[in-house]
């Protein structure tokens, strides 16, 4: 039986753990993206990073989705060992994963006969145009795999098993980085070696989460349609929120690579390495979400709100001294940043920016990220689709904007942060009052299998399904 391995000890020990594990695995497939940029540049192909700097939008639309739902799987399985009931988390999780096949087998198939329109509409052309469509037919495909792979994780560290979702994303990354130069070079596949080289990083993924979660802790049951019919309210009623929650920042993003290719494809290019260096450099800050989530959610289960408040409080602590050292790091070695992948003009420009001035803001991504790792396993996932869409949209577009008008393609930049610090300060101040007025009793935490969103299937449906 799982054990609800946060309700007791140090929560910044917790934090710790949980984000170094999980930060690891992540870093290991961003330093691969970075790799694969790198291997690409020596192609000698001036259009190949404005390629990928356009399919990486669409990917990270799609990838988005995908974390909606193992933010579900996660948040359901976490609460439910914090109960101690070993049997519904079972259950859920493999819901959740069917779920997620689901969904994402549909949504990628829309997505894959559109990948045309949706890269022209971003502003891609010409020889770009071609490479960035070759990259996405590839890998569109596979984002079921990708799913399947991430609800895996979500279980694995539900449990409290950081080292076993970090151990599933190392090997991911290393098939990547193994078949790489092989693909690209050796057999001479280009952009599509590349391609090719990430579908078999997601399989190998896939198969280590699987493995840890139904085998080493056995937390994955056999699908059954009753099942499935009965827990998809709870399911949805997080995943549906954390998916479109999810979908906002690349949405955002997306309106930030069209102002930006206004400034031609060396910005975009900027922007693209920009966007590979990011997750590499503050990959802590990226595994908080997924680090404070379990302890918020077991210990939400246990019904210790006192914890559940330290563990938002300890992840600032150490988003806060991750920032400052990253953000010194960057400064240091922006120069080096620009000739290691050959950067010029605009490109270097957008660099250096983002190492001077742009860095530090991400302080209040993370005050992002941990309130909204809270809402969601609190029970409340509509105040992350809010802060998400707030941060994403109704702030980040006009500050982009008036940025770009005030500094040009360095203005984008800015306006990101500017957003951040706007959105991240709120949304903290949002999850603390919630999650005080819980622990007093103002507002009802949500009880029963299906709290506040009711689905209703027809009788045909639910009959000869036992068995």
């Amino acid at each position: 039986m799982s054990e609800a391995t946060f309700t007791t000890g140090s929560i910044m020990r917790h934090v710790i753990l949980m984000s170094s594990t999980s930060a690891i695995g992540l870093m290991a497939l961003f330093i691969v993206d970075l790799i694969d940029m790198f291997f690409l540049g020596l192609l000698g192909e001036a259009e190949l990073a404005a390629a990928i700097g356009y399919a990486g939008t669409i990917l990270f639309m799609t990838t988005s989705i995908n974390i909606g739902v193992a933010i579900a799987t996660g948040a359901l399985t976490a609460q439910a060992i914090g109960r101690e009931d070993t049997a519904e988390a079972k259950r859920v999780s493999m819901s959740c994963i069917a779920f997620a096949i689901l969904f994402a087998v549909i949504f990628s198939t829309l997505v894959w006969f559109l990948i045309p329109v949706l890269l022209t509409l971003l502003g891609a052309t010409g020889r770009t145009l071609e490479l960035a469509i070759t990259y996405l037919q590839i890998l569109i495909p596979s984002m079921a795999i990708l799913a399947v792979g991430m609800c895996g994780s979500s279980v694995l560290r539900a449990t409290g098993d950081a080292k076993g979702a970090m151990y599933a994303t190392l090997i991911g990354g290393g098939v990547n980085l193994v078949l790489d130069p092989i693909f690209i070079f050796v057999f001479d596949w280009g952009i599509a070696g590349a391609a090719w080289a990430s579908v078999a990083a997601r399989i190998a993924v896939c198969v280590v989460a699987l493995w840890g979660a139904s085998i080493k802790h056995a937390l994955i049951g056999h699908f059954s349609w009753t099942n499935f019919c009965e827990d998809i309210a709870k399911v949805l009623k997080i995943a549906i929120p954390s998916m479109l929650t999810n979908a906002a920042t690349p949405l955002g993003n997306a309106y930030v690579i069209v102002v930006v290719a206004s400034f031609g494809d060396s910005a975009v290019a900027g922007m693209s390495i920009v966007g590979r260096v990011t997750p590499v450099a503050f990959g802590l800050i990226f595994a908080l979400s997924g680090a404070v989530g379990p302890i918020v959610g077991q210990n939400y289960g246990a019904g210790n709100f006192m914890r559940v408040r330290q563990a938002v409080i300890d992840g600032l602590k150490f988003s806060a001294v991750v920032v400052i050292f990253t953000s010194l790091l960057l400064f240091i070695l922006q120069n080096v940043i620009v000739t290691v992948f050959g950067a010029s003009a605009e490109a270097a420009d957008m660099i250096r920016v983002f190492c001077t001035w742009v860095a530090a803001s991400f302080f209040f991504t993370g005050m992002v990220f941990i309130s909204n790792a809270a809402f969601n396993n609190l029970g409340h996932p509509l105040y992350s689709t809010v802060s998400n869409f707030s941060k994403a949209l109704v702030v980040t577009v006009p500050c982009v904007y008036l940025g770009s008008l005030w500094a040009g393609h360095t203005g984008v930049l800015l306006g990101q942060a500017a957003a951040s610090i706007i959105v991240g300060t709120i949304t903290l101040w949002v999850c603390l009052r919630l999650i005080n007025k819980m622990d007093k009793g103002d507002i009802t935490p949500p009880k029963g299998k299906h709290h506040g969103f009711h689905l209703r299937f027809p009788r045909w449906a639910m009959s000869n399904t036992r068995g």
